[in-house]
């Protein structure tokens, strides 16, 4: 109708196809239209004409039903629906597998190289993957681009040895996992190889994840469906997971050789979450030391917490400031976060201290100081907050470095530490656009190799430094600095 070729949808009655609900909404028109005959029959008459209630996206070949206003994940008893998944896939196929032949015919040629790169006075090319979205899944993609390009963690799980976990008639076929599948026999570790592996490759444009995701939905029930979630729980939920399979050993390596590599990782300073180290912790695992102190007796209590990343509050002095260039005030920093992270705070009258010393819960203070800094600083922005009945979005413009975050301020012992020791470099941000966390978009930013890329699900192009500070950050991926960096400060 609108001769958009953006998000097609196919009505999987009559195969016809319309742009979807994202762009103009003809795919829910061509429905809309097919019930209006309907309307008119009378309710003793049997009513045997279809009634185009059931579309597939193109793109992410998940089904949608009209009727239901939800994706739905089952299948006819023929198995209908995957029949036409696996056809549109060998048409995708046979498209891309044309396009790559054209697009290196006019890569030969010198004056259409266009796409390409002059770095370091040589010409590259663009190698970075995109990852389909499966029907709202932009909040997965967003954490697997971040976290394919920090470098250690990376290379840790692309090294692992492969193991095939499908055999017999599927080996090597791509399939499409449904809940009403039995398949125990998964592994978290193994499909995050799979999908760290195919990225930055530069075989192809998109990689399609769905491998991936039926694990998420085996193992993490609460990212069952194809509703938008929290970026921030999702990466919370998906490094948790990865670190206790990886303590109890995988891919028929065993776990004392795994915890062997895990703690030549680590080195001293170990950080341990529920058990023994693993990259997970070695790489992102840091120490808080958590002090309170009864106003009443002045008794102090100190507790050790391990982290993997830090949730800060946005102070509420910036919460109306939503831009950069927007006058009234000083723009918030990340600094005023950590301050207000670390600041000494009193504790409300719903947060009373069960003083030992007083026998009794009391008024009390509270301070956060930083005892083990990670070699991968993740910085959480709590953009969401409750409000009654809602969940609200601060919308605040938050500016961070890209470059030689000073963590030094913040530590308990900051004469123990060198230097460098304690300056951080961003490596990736994740970005959500939109007003609820129910709802929007999540994109990414990272660098790789000295150029900053912005991941957009399939979509990955190149971007400036002048771009990513001017985005309002919802998770930061810090790195530590090797000894031989500069020496720029926050």
């Amino acid at each position: 109708v609108c001769r958009s070729n953006k998000s097609p949808w196919v009505c999987l009655t009559c195969s016809s196809v319309h742009c979807g609900r994202y762009v103009n909404g003809h795919a829910k028109k061509h429905y809309e239209d097919a019930q209006v005959p309907l309307a008119n029959h009378k309710k003793s008459e049997k009513q045997d004409k279809p009634q185009h209630t059931v579309c597939m996206d193109c793109s992410s070949y998940s089904t949608y039903c009209y009727r239901c206003d939800d994706f739905v994940v089952n299948d006819t008893k023929l198995g209908l629906v995957q029949k036409v998944r696996e056809h549109l896939q060998n048409l995708e196929n046979s498209a891309f597998t044309a396009d790559r032949h054209r697009k290196r015919k006019l890569l030969e040629n010198s004056s259409l190289n266009t796409k390409l790169l002059k770095v370091n006075g040589s010409t590259t090319g663009i190698c970075a993957t995109g990852l389909r979205n499966l029907g709202n899944t932009c909040f997965m993609n967003a954490i697997l681009q971040s976290l394919s390009n920090i470098e250690q963690f990376c290379c840790y799980f692309k090294e692992l040895p492969a193991v095939e976990l499908r055999n017999g008639k599927t080996a090597g076929r791509r399939t499409y996992h449904t809940r009403s599948q039995g398949d125990n026999n998964v592994s978290l570790v193994e499909e995050f190889r799979k999908t760290l592996c195919a990225l930055w490759q530069g075989s192809q444009t998109a990689f399609s994840p769905e491998s991936l995701f039926y694990v998420v939905w085996k193992i993490m029930p609460n990212f069952r469906g194809y509703q938008q979630q929290d970026a921030h729980e999702f990466m919370r939920y998906l490094l948790d997971h990865l670190h206790l399979e990886l303590q109890g050993g995988f891919n028929g390596v065993s776990r004392s050789a795994i915890l062997q590599e895990n703690s030549a990782l680590s080195g001293s300073n170990k950080c341990c979450i529920n058990g023994a180290s693993t990259v997970v912790t070695a790489i992102f695992g840091g120490i808080l030391q958590n002090e309170v102190n009864c106003l009443i007796c002045g008794t102090e209590s100190r507790k050790f917490d391990p982290f993997l990343d830090l949730s800060l509050d946005i102070p509420s002095q910036f919460r109306n400031k939503r831009s950069k260039n927007q006058e009234n005030g000083p723009v918030c920093s990340l600094r005023d976060c950590l301050r207000s992270f670390t600041d000494l705070e009193e504790l409300d009258e719903t947060e009373l201290y069960m003083c030992h010393k007083c026998k009794k819960k009391q008024k009390s203070t509270k301070k956060f100081w930083i005892q083990k800094l990670p070699k991968v600083l993740c910085l959480h922005l709590k953009r969401f907050h409750w409000t009654a009945y809602l969940r609200n979005k601060v919308d605040t413009y938050v500016e961070f470095p890209l470059r030689g975050l000073d963590m030094k301020c913040y530590l308990l012992e900051p004469e123990n530490s060198g230097p460098e020791s304690c300056l951080y470099d961003l490596a990736a941000v994740v970005v959500h656009h939109g007003s609820g966390v129910g709802s929007g978009h999540y994109t990414a930013y990272a660098t790789h190799e000295g150029r900053w890329f912005h991941f957009n699900d399939s979509t990955v192009t190149l971007t400036d430094e002048d771009t990513v500070v001017k985005a309002k950050a919802y998770i930061l991926f810090y790195v530590e600095r090797q000894a031989k960096a500069g020496s720029d400060k926050l």
